[in-house]
């Protein structure tokens, strides 16, 4: 897709608030038309008309229907923000705030690449070249707009804070996505703060697109804190190799929202963790990459990755945790207690097509998948594995304590091998399993993937069509779906995959039937 087009589409997305509606993310190429086509089968829409707080963490639980938004502590991601969306019969739930919210940059440094550094650089009529010196010049409140086509890569930045109150903007004008292409990095961001990195397309790095870190401070949970992502296009990244689109390395409470990441390494992931923690991925499209959609590893904790789209994301399209090296854990490892690889992370509210297994958790504590919807994997329908164990120095928790609840998985048995693979130092026997649907689409008799389960699931429906609208592009169920209703309340799941919220009781995968 070209930047173009992106334009064009976001301009659409401007007339209905904020983000759109949730299901008109980025099309893409070589994907489904699906995102587009079935948003107006559901009838939610988003606008936002809440105010943030300033100092909040990233916002995933949803209580309420009304139109205001609890403040929460800082350390936290608990709290409430749902915008009434105008129509009294289609409430909206789970939209998001930061801390950059209804804030506008009270001073604006242009750049261009046809401008001039200096020390009086930075009007519209005498821009700087650099991003660089644009940044060295931000104070808080200021928005670096970037004007042109194509800027050079390699772009590092360092040390650059706004506030609460004045964050510091990087990006372009909406919706028209100048470019950072090639070179070793797209764009390095380290130790920031209240800093929102916003409309632009990454390309043709050969490392990273762009890589945000806590400059080393891995026992500094302050160094990168409060960072925005929003309407980024990052695409064909990597020469091949473990290379992501989006790399955060001690990054806590951060946002990543309505923003396409395509083609992002064949080994690397569109959205790589290394120890954050409070984090929101909501809104974004994921397609054809090779290693991962989303990782979370690191000692990373507290992530909510919901209403996504992944399609054709490689060996696993959501890894829960993964194998780090010990000196990249942030906080640093202990040798007093269990150590994980990641903890607490939800993959709630996503439809996943395609790649080799949707879900996998790898050394990951007490985290959910729930609400999803899974059509048509390759391998497995999940995975339990342990890659980082237990050694003379230091003692790691098993994946454990995982939950599988509400997801609706529709696949073809034979594609798949065993319906679940289970690793060794593990502990399954703590999973578990509640009201998920599966449906084998070529062999309905087979679609109980109960043998492989390593406990008994409580309110399985297996073998039942779940009459979606199709199983092709049109993934939302019908009327008469067995999957309306017939889900498990989970009050800590903010939405459904269109902001919509949840009925009582919930309908199972990852869109509710608007009544």
């Amino acid at each position: 897709m070209r930047p173009a087009k992106i334009a064009t589409l976001w301009t659409v997305l401007a007339l209905v608030g904020c983000g759109g509606e949730k299901g008109e993310t980025l099309a893409t190429d070589t994907a489904t038309s699906e995102a587009s086509s079935t948003t107006a089968s559901s009838g939610a829409s988003e606008t936002s008309t809440s105010s943030a707080d300033p100092t909040g963490a990233p916002t995933t639980s949803t209580t309420s229907t009304s139109a205001t938004a609890t403040s929460t502590d800082p350390g936290t991601t608990a709290g409430t923000d749902t915008p009434d969306t105008g129509d009294p019969g289609v409430p909206s739930c789970g939209n998001p705030w930061h801390f950059a919210t209804g804030k506008e940059p009270t001073t604006l440094i242009y750049v261009r690449t046809s401008g001039a550094d200096g020390p009086d650089c930075g009007g519209e009529d005498s821009p700087c070249q650099t991003i660089e010196a644009a940044a060295a010049k931000a104070t808080p409140g200021t928005g670096i707009r970037l004007v042109g086509d194509t800027f050079g890569p390699d772009i590092f930045v360092s040390d650059l804070a706004g506030t609460a109150d004045a964050p510091i903007w990087i990006g372009g004008e909406f919706g028209q996505f100048p470019t950072i292409a090639g070179g070793g990095e797209g764009l390095h961001l380290s130790r920031v703060r209240h800093v929102v990195i916003h409309d632009l397309a990454i390309m043709d790095a050969t490392a990273n697109g762009i890589n945000v870190d806590d400059g080393g401070a891995v026992d500094d949970p302050e160094a990168t804190r409060f960072v925005a992502f929003e309407r980024l296009f990052i695409h064909d990244i990597g020469e091949g190799g473990n290379q992501d689109c989006l790399k955060l390395s001690g990054v806590n409470d951060f946002w990543v929202l309505d923003s396409q990441f395509e083609r992002c390494g064949a080994g690397g992931s569109a959205i790589d963790h290394v120890g954050c923690h409070r984090g929101l991925i909501l809104g974004n499209l994921f397609a054809n990459n090779g290693g991962n959609a989303v990782q979370t590893k690191g000692g990373s904790e507290d992530i909510e990755i919901r209403g996504n789209t992944m399609l054709d994301c490689g060996q696993r399209a959501v890894n829960m945790g993964g194998s780090t090296g010990f000196e990249f854990f942030r906080p640093p490892l202990t040798q007093d207690g269990d150590n994980a690889e990641a903890r607490n992370i939800r993959v709630v509210s996503n439809l996943i097509q395609g790649g080799e297994t949707p879900l996998a958790f790898v050394g990951c504590v007490d985290c959910l998948a729930a609400h999803n919807t899974i059509i048509r994997p390759q391998h497995w329908l999940l995975r339990i594995l342990q890659e980082t164990v237990t050694d003379q120095q230091f003692t790691f928790a098993p994946a454990s304590g995982g939950r599988f609840i509400n997801n609706l998985v529709v696949f073809d048995r034979a594609d798949i091998s065993t319906y679940v693979n289970i690793g060794g130092d593990t502990a399954p026997e703590t999973f578990t399993f509640t009201t998920n649907l599966w449906y084998a689409a070529d062999a309905p008799d087979q679609s109980s993937p109960a043998g492989d389960l390593p406990v008994p699931e409580t309110g399985a429906i297996a073998g039942e069509d779940p009459l979606l609208i199709n199983l092709t592009d049109n993934f939302y169920p019908t009327p008469a779906s067995p999957a309306v209703g017939s889900g498990t309340p989970l009050p800590e799941v903010a939405a459904d995959r269109n902001y919509g919220c949840w009925n009582d009781p919930p309908s199972r995968g990852a869109y509710e039937l608007i009544r």
